[in-house]
């Protein structure tokens, strides 16, 4: 599960950039911008640094800058209605120091500290927010800003807006530490269905198993085997929602060693049984 580092391009110059979502790719990613995400015709689940969650119409969330993130879109018949989404990302030196340090924008400077475990909104606040997304794609300059700065009123106002990420995560931009991780990470990820002991990953990442207990819970947030464990149980959602296998085989195509382990943490992480799971998408 390597974050990828994708460049996001400003065709206009600006430090702005408002589009529709169209593809359903789920690329776990990381980027310096920050980035508002509005999903209007779409759901799956969607992954913000350590959050795993279950996502619906009308979802909004904002994420600030390297945070590893993607979203993982249910596809009936392999396909998703065009412009199923919009997303934004802006920098945050185009809106500059001496404007944040402005008293009329305490509020967003807090919003933007707060966004650094990501942040998700009522779909009330969504729906409200829907006409300015689209007032910023479809505009330019001046008009495009106004746009920005009411979506961020909204967020600001939001009382019902509450961060994805748990307390003690935060994962700043290393290159040394972030090598290190993206090669725990891709070994995880092309092994996640074998057993992989501490001892294991640990030989990965070139440290002790003591020592990488310690910097993957900073780095990561969560502990290495909790960790697994949602990479397996998220692989097993997907299989669950969309093919037939039988729940003794997904269990064990995804690296659980028994049955009964995989129902209590698919139902630790899911809040219900594999089973009921698969039923809400029949």
């Amino acid at each position: 599960m390597i974050a990828e580092l994708e460049k996001i391009s400003y065709d206009d110059g600006g430090g702005f950039r408002a589009e529709y979502i169209n593809d359903v790719t789920g690329l776990w990613h990381f980027h310096p911008e920050y980035e508002l995400v509005l999903s209007i015709k779409s759901n799956g689940t969607r992954i913000i640094g350590d959050s795993v969650e279950l996502f619906d119409q009308y979802d909004m969330v904002m994420v600030a800058g390297n945070i590893p993130h993607c979203w993982n879109y249910y596809r009936p018949e392999n396909n998703l209605p065009e412009k199923h989404g919009i997303i934004l990302h802006f920098k945050l030196s185009s809106i500059g120091d001496a404007l944040l340090s402005q008293h009329e924008l305490h509020c967003f400077k807090e919003l933007l500290n707060e966004a650094e475990r990501g942040l998700v909104f009522s779909v009330d606040d969504a729906k409200y927010a829907e006409k300015y997304f689209i007032q910023m794609i479809d505009s330019k300059g001046i008009e495009k800003m106004i746009g920005f700065f009411n979506i961020i009123n909204i967020m600001c106002q939001s009382r019902k807006r509450s961060c994805l990420c748990s307390d003690n995560y935060k994962l700043a931009y290393d290159e040394r530490g972030n090598k290190r991780m993206s090669n725990v990470y891709t070994y995880i990820r092309e092994n996640y269905f074998k057993p992989i002991s501490l001892e294991k990953i640990s030989k990965v990442a070139r440290m002790s198993p003591v020592s990488f207990s310690r910097y993957f819970k900073k780095s990561c947030g969560a502990g290495f085997v909790e960790y697994l464990n949602r990479v397996r149980t998220n692989k097993a959602g997907y299989l669950l929602r969309e093919t037939e296998y039988q729940v003794n085989d997904i269990a064990n195509e995804c690296g659980f060693a028994s049955i009964s382990n995989f129902n209590k943490q698919f139902r630790k992480n899911e809040g219900i049984s594999p089973r009921d799971y698969r039923a809400q998408f029949k």
